[in-house]
């Protein structure tokens, strides 16, 4: 537990409560004592991030609650103003010894950002504050995880589409088209409504994270898609994409989430038998396919919503070509190869 007393932030499994308390009857932080969200800092920072970011980030702090105060409390119990820069240090540390750079700092930010929220509530001094999240970024860099899908797989997923005959075969072909064809995140992907589609122009109008807007193209078989799944749903505004019950009747006026994208995405997969793959993986498909046909860093990272370049690199396949064929030119004779 984390107590007002000296702390042991290196005591095992993050538990920093002193010998002399009980888990059961001390001081220290082992809940919050509010319950309202107004007064509850981590409440209030998942309440202003996109709803595709706040899963993952209430997953980072129940991590970083866990870690601090054991099974006792979650992110809403916490009472991250007591929080002192001992204790983000031990979970920097910690953070760093589980998991791959990028993750350990995104991790490191929702804390960051509960603690921001702390001192514009008032519950923290700013000196306090600003040693608690004076923390030095974790270096270090990891190969590139996940996998492109081919053309052959693509067109697999279209098929067990369109061997659906209701209203959700044109549905999900439309979803994997978004996905596949333009490169959108799942929470981008539930957001879209009829309206942001512009037949004409062939482009979508998105809206990303960061509440940031930005406007993508569509070739003609992503277009076909959108065009196809229309004609079934009709050109009323509302969610772009809706429910299909079982007989075939569509739900109108309320967008799918991000986990029912996942799910239908998931299905067709299994249908298809193709390997398995992530939305991600559509996405950076579709970042690759672009950078391998010669468009420009720039111009990609505005197509996927990127706030920085090097995340856009990230998803260039051409270095590992280059590595691969490069490999090649030289010969291990170990008499056993083939």
């Amino acid at each position: 537990m984390i107590e007002e007393s000296e702390p042991n932030p290196t005591q095992r499994g993050g538990s920093l409560t002193p010998a002399h308390h009980s888990r059961a009857n001390h001081k220290g932080i082992s809940h919050h004592s509010g319950s309202a969200s107004g007064s509850n800092p981590a409440a209030v920072y998942l309440a202003r991030l996109a709803p595709g970011s706040r899963r993952s980030m209430k997953q980072a702090l129940e991590r970083a609650a866990v870690f601090l105060a054991g099974s006792e409390v979650d992110a809403a119990t916490l009472p991250w103003e007591r929080l002192r820069y001992e204790h983000t240090q031990a979970l920097r540390t910690h953070f760093a010894e589980l998991y791959s750079p990028a993750t350990a700092n995104r991790y490191l930010s929702a804390v960051r950002g509960v603690l921001q929220e702390a001192w514009r509530l008032g519950l923290v001094d700013s000196e306090t504050y600003h040693r608690a999240v004076d923390l030095e970024p974790v270096r270090g860099s990891r190969a590139t995880k996940g996998r492109a899908l081919s053309v052959g797989e693509a067109r697999a997923i279209f098929e067990v589409c369109a061997q659906d005959a209701s209203p959700a075969g044109a549905r999900d072909a439309a979803c994997f088209g978004l996905a596949y064809g333009l490169g959108l995140r799942r929470a981008e992907i539930a957001g879209l409504s009829v309206e942001d589609w512009e037949q004409e122009e062939m482009r979508i109008i998105v809206r990303g994270k960061g509440n940031k807007e930005r406007t993508v193209y569509a070739d003609d078989g992503t277009a076909a898609a959108i065009e196809d799944w229309l004609a079934i749903r009709g050109g009323d505004s509302g969610p772009l994409l809706v429910a299909v019950r079982k007989s075939g009747n569509l739900v109108h006026g309320r967008h799918l989430t991000d986990q029912a994208i996942y799910q239908i995405l998931r299905r067709r997969q299994q249908e298809a038998g193709t390997p398995p793959f992530t939305p991600h993986d559509l996405r950076r498909t579709y970042g690759g396919d672009l950078l391998d046909a010669g468009a420009d860093l720039a111009t990609v990272q505005k197509l996927m919503g990127h706030a920085k370049p090097d995340t856009t690199s990230g998803y260039d396949r051409r270095g590992e070509r280059a590595k691969k064929r490069a490999s090649g030119m030289r010969h291990t004779p170990y008499p056993g190869a083939r």
